[in-house]
């Protein structure tokens, strides 16, 4: 009986076929189902709108929210959040900076933050703020009540303001991670420190010599 080879070959070959197949369309699947859980649960795109968080972010400038950050840690105080709003006609999205944490009393006087009595120690300069709003009186924070500022403080709308408010745990989208379109940590932007340099250069008076004018010996 003769044995034919070249059908062997031909299924082998089909075998191959199919198995690379397979494993193309798993490891499709595989980055796929990474994309999909990477921008739904891990990071996503935003773009300031605005100078209400100058200058730290600034208008136009591009953030990454990692999503994934207070799933596996609490809410700090000076953590810079995304927050969602639910507005009259759609939802929008805020970046601002964690001020007050839950349990916690609350009073701003004198444009002063006070937690607990207590003046707050700040993280940087902010300016003075000219109107404590909804602060003005002590409050308490419930239990996943968080109050936030934005860091441009007397030209913004925050938890001052009572078409704002107090912000709640499940409305904290993520934390404000990078600013890509200059690649920094955005933990780490002390805008406040170089407004504080250029002031500083700006104020500084001439300096005059102090050196007699020199007159000629034909005089």
């Amino acid at each position: 009986m003769k044995y034919d080879f070249d059908l062997e070959d031909h299924s082998k070959r089909r075998k191959e076929i199919f198995l690379r197949v397979l494993l193309w369309i798993l490891e499709l699947g595989v980055v796929l189902f990474a994309a999909y859980a990477i921008t739904h649960y891990g990071l996503e795109k935003m773009t300031v709108s605005g100078g209400y968080m100058s200058p730290t972010l600034k208008d136009g400038d591009e953030i990454l929210i990692n999503k994934m950050s207070y799933r596996l840690h609490g809410i700090e105080r000076n953590d810079v959040v995304v927050v969602k709003h639910n507005g009259a006609q759609h939802n929008y999205f805020t970046v601002e900076r964690v001020i007050g944490l839950p349990g916690e009393k609350l009073q701003i006087k004198d444009g002063i933050v006070y937690i607990d009595g207590e003046k707050l120690k700040e993280k940087y300069k902010f300016p003075k703020m000219e109107n404590g709003g909804l602060a003005l009186e002590e409050m308490t924070l419930s239990t996943g009540e968080y109050f936030m500022l934005c860091d441009n403080r007397n030209e913004c709308e925050d938890s001052r303001n009572a078409n704002v408010g107090n912000v709640w745990k499940e409305d904290i989208v993520g934390k404000a991670w990078m600013r890509t379109n200059s690649l920094s940590i955005i933990s780490h932007i002390n805008g406040f420190k170089k407004q504080k340099k250029k002031s500083d250069a700006s104020a500084s008076p001439a300096v005059e010599s102090s050196e007699p004018e020199e007159t000629s010996e034909n005089e």
